[in-house]
């Protein structure tokens, strides 16, 4: 089984939530040394993540961008594709997501959602699908001849664990939102998307974009060994910050602030929350 058997959520063996955030925090600094590398250097940088429904992808993309500035570090997750969208080359929509000097870009799914779920689940023709396996190192190779620091991940879940989580989406309506028809039919797919995903390691796993495997059934180990492998392949060094200084507060000059009565404020919820006094 993809992942392998581990214990469950709550269960030894698991990263320690205290140990996690503490290193999660560490970890995240770096981020943001690696973001000023790739601005002042003029870097682009394109990361990639994929792997099966629940598999964590999400989560990680979080605590990845979680301190970066969004003009930088952007996250790419493409809709649906047009019917315009459908007669361009395959590749084009995505094309026009890549970075420019000093950007990074996080692909939430990417082009290899024709070598997964388009082909188990019959979206594009076999046709369609060969032509994309052929071209797809074509271009990845040309991403990095032309300077682009690309970098690969699938997130590896088990099928116990998928499932598990899967279940508490449906009772969670605070996530219940993540879940679709589509999910739930690849959830019977599982040996289906297996055999795919094999076969797009097998076509796609180049040297100039090695693909890298996450196990991800403890998620808090998956963030953190993601990041940290991330950090790891990027030649980033510290960059000395500008030197700023909050200036004094000018004298005043007799400005009022307007009554707050001709002003709307939102209602006092909090209020209502404490005991009363």
């Amino acid at each position: 089984m993809e992942g392998g058997a581990r214990s469950d959520g709550g269960v030894p063996g698991r990263l320690p939530r205290a140990v996690y955030g503490n290193e999660l925090f560490r970890l995240q600094t770096e981020l943001v040394k690696l973001q000023e590398w790739v601005r002042a250097e003029g870097e682009r940088l394109v990361v990639v993540f994929e792997g099966r429904d629940a598999a964590g992808k999400g989560g990680t993309i979080k605590r990845v961008t979680e301190h970066l500035n969004p003009r930088v570090a952007r996250i790419v997750a493409l809709p649906v594709p047009t019917e315009r969208e459908r007669t361009q080359w395959y590749f084009q929509r995505y094309v026009e997501q890549l970075p420019a000097a000093g950007e990074i870009v996080l692909f939430d799914r990417s082009w290899y959602n024709r070598a997964g779920v388009e082909r188990v689940m019959g979206f594009c023709t076999p046709e369609e699908y060969q032509r994309f396996m052929h071209q797809c190192p074509v271009v990845e190779r040309m991403l990095v001849e032309d300077g682009i620091l690309l970098r690969k991940y699938w997130f590896s879940v088990s099928d116990a664990e998928q499932e598990s989580r899967l279940r508490r989406r449906l009772d969670d309506p605070t996530r219940r939102w993540k879940l679709s028809a589509m999910d739930l039919e690849s959830f019977t797919r599982w040996e289906a998307y297996s055999r795919a995903k094999d076969e797009m390691f097998t076509r796609t796993d180049i040297p100039e974009a090695p693909w890298y495997v996450v196990d991800s059934d403890d998620k808090r180990a998956a963030r953190i060994n993601m990041i940290a492998h991330l950090l790891s392949t990027v030649p980033y060094g510290e960059v000395e910050p500008p030197r700023l200084r909050l200036p004094p507060r000018p004298a005043p000059t007799g400005y009022r602030r307007p009554p707050r009565d001709l002003q709307r404020y939102v209602p006092d919820h909090a209020a209502t929350l404490l005991p009363p006094r």
